[in-house]
């Protein structure tokens, strides 16, 4: 178990205050109080609060004007805040939804939905930042709890990490912007070959770079990967110039002047088949991707595209 969010409760009624500092310790939050901006704002530079619960009408600094001064610090811009207000008008919510507020409550509120709001803000908050800014596929902690899940489950499952071959020539003579359309390219025809397998419903994440890592059951692989070779192999001779694209390789000048050939983007992709022990204990799912990534490397060995798949199966998880 880890440390329990901490929520920020900023409302110069005290009664109120302390009524959703209960509420929210029930529910197993950490909770600090402040009764004005002013002192809501030291909190926050001191203890970097989950999530800001925040009343809309307080003397000198306002929620509203809290609320933007937040969203101007890049420090405290990604905190999600939510606005406690008595005003119901939706001109008014507006208002508190474009200075930067992520939610609101209108009083009185039902403690409830208080804590359902806290609770799926705090969800939404925590995926995007799990997220690629670049692919917008969910990242690193969001796999390792996709793996854990499947195990859980207990049944057979395979993850696929996919990754691309002769990715830095690109970079190196394209520049990094035409390298990040060959990144966007791999996760859109890894996306249209998760959508297109059907169910029981694959999962894609984004590990970084040209790096993917695909979870599907077994059965699911060989279309899996079919349609996404195809698809990339497509989309990638498309951003080659015409006549790298028609001679088969680029040219990549070395730092010492020498020039040398370097052929066009292909995929490797090693695999793990996942078998859980059946008795629910997961242990670490980084082994599951562990062994992806070894096998990724035998596939590299292989020209062209190639599926390196490990069929021991990772007993224990």
């Amino acid at each position: 178990m880890g440390e329990p969010d901490v929520i920020l409760v900023v409302d110069d009624d005290v009664d109120i205050a302390r009524f959703i500092e209960v509420n929210l310790k029930l529910e197993g939050y950490g909770v600090l109080l402040a009764h004005d901006g002013e002192t809501a704002l030291q909190l926050i530079a001191e203890h970097q609060p989950a999530l800001a619960v925040v009343d809309w009408m307080m003397p000198q600094l306002d929620g509203i004007e809290l609320t933007r001064r937040l969203r101007a610090d890049p420090m405290t811009a990604p905190m999600p805040v939510i606005l406690l207000t008595a005003r119901g008008q939706t001109a008014d919510k507006v208002l508190g939804l474009q200075a930067g507020a992520d939610d609101y409550l209108v009083k009185p509120f039902d403690t409830l939905e208080l804590v359902a709001r806290v609770r799926s803000t705090l969800r939404r908050n925590q995926e995007n930042r799990e997220v690629s800014p670049l692919t917008g596929l969910p990242g690193n902690s969001r796999i390792l709890r996709e793996i854990t899940d499947r195990a859980r489950a207990g049944s057979d499952f395979a993850v696929s990490h996919v990754d691309i071959d002769r990715f830095k020539p690109v970079n190196d003579v394209y520049g990094f912007a035409r390298g990040d359309e060959f990144i966007t390219a791999l996760a859109r025809a890894l996306h249209r070959a998760v959508v297109e397998v059907g169910l029981p419903p694959a999962f894609l994440g984004h590990i970084g770079g040209d790096d993917f890592l695909v979870v599907c059951t077994p059965d699911q692989l060989k279309e899996l990967h079919t349609k996404a070779i195809l698809e990339f192999q497509n989309a990638a001779d498309a951003l080659y110039n015409p006549l790298d694209s028609q001679r088969g390789y680029i040219e990549v000048v070395q730092r010492n002047g020498e020039v040398q050939q370097a052929n066009l983007v292909t995929l490797s992709i090693g695999v793990a088949i996942g078998t859980p022990s059946g008795n629910g204990q997961v242990t670490d799912p980084r082994e599951v991707i562990s062994i992806a990534t070894e096998m990724k490397s035998v596939a590299k060995k292989h020209h062209g595209n190639y599926v390196a798949v490990d069929r021991r199966g990772v007993v224990g998880l």
